[in-house]
């Protein structure tokens, strides 16, 4: 297995880890901005990619009570996490499915939309020229990714703290795929490449906000495939370690108890 391909991977206990502790931390208001902005639409039937554990889901069955959703995802345990969490609904039906090979008919939905997955992909153009594909004529493909690192400032701290740990190969997985993806005009190429025409991207700043500087770090450093990263450099003991020292950076940077911090997202409407 590749660098590239460990950064997809979410499974053993990091599914119910990012869903407890980093969903709320990071994901919770870009999901509902996303929802937000699709209301205007009045989408009757949703494709969502990347679904992950659900947080987009849950909010565009909140917006749009009656439309059929169907939320889809190439990890198997977060997709299973999301359709536990959200329980059985007759409009929402859950898809192991490929971003890039979507299992769907053409022109099949009135809206398609991702939630900080399409960094992921490893063929941009082709992800996008399946959202079009599956997409009715002229309806939206509306998605987010994060800013530059250097935009957020929690896993900016942590980040750098593992940078201090493990001085010789630091892990970098969320510099290189969460965060790599940022440069609006590469953006904006790779979707006209794939056949959109009318592209609105907007920088969304947002707060961060954990009860505790370890409840950060934990989220960032074992609710991510960055554990996997920090494992193979930590041996026994390592990640629990590298986690202490995330939390005691996050302490230095932001101080004891409750912590907060700046976010930052790319939200791209694409049609």
């Amino acid at each position: 297995m590749t660098t590239n391909d460990a950064d997809k991977v979410f499974a053993g206990s990091i599914p119910e880890i990012y869903d407890e502790y980093l969903v709320p931390l990071i994901f919770e208001p870009y999901a509902t901005d996303l929802a937000g902005r699709l209301s205007a639409f009045k989408p009757e039937s949703v494709l969502e990619t990347a679904a992950g554990t659900g947080v987009l889901t849950r909010a565009l069955a909140a917006s749009f009570p009656d439309a059929a959703i169907a939320a889809s995802d190439l990890n198997q345990p977060m997709l299973d996490r999301a359709a536990a969490r959200f329980g059985r609904s007759a409009r929402v039906t859950w898809q192991h499915a490929d971003a890039l090979a979507l299992p769907f008919a053409d022109e099949s939905f009135d809206a398609v939309a991702c939630q900080f997955g399409v960094m992921f992909f490893p063929d941009k153009i082709r992800g996008y020229k399946e959202a079009r594909r599956v997409l009715k004529r002229g309806r939206p493909f509306a998605f987010n990714v994060w800013d530059h690192i250097e935009r957020n400032e929690l896993v900016a701290v942590v980040s750098e703290a593992l940078e201090t740990f493990f001085p010789d190969d630091p892990p970098r997985f969320m510099a290189r795929t969460p965060h790599g993806y940022h440069d609006a005009d590469e953006i904006r190429r790779h979707l006209g490449d794939a056949g959109f025409i009318d592209i609105v991207i907007e920088r969304v700043n947002a707060r961060s906000r954990a009860p505790s500087a370890y409840d950060a770090a934990f989220a960032f450093c074992q609710g991510t495939p960055w554990r996997a990263e920090i494992e193979a450099r930590g041996g026994a003991g390592g990640l629990q370690k590298a986690t202490q020292h995330a939390a005691d950076a996050l302490i230095g940077r932001f101080g004891a108890g409750p912590i907060e911090g700046g976010i930052a997202a790319l939200v791209v409407m694409a049609r």
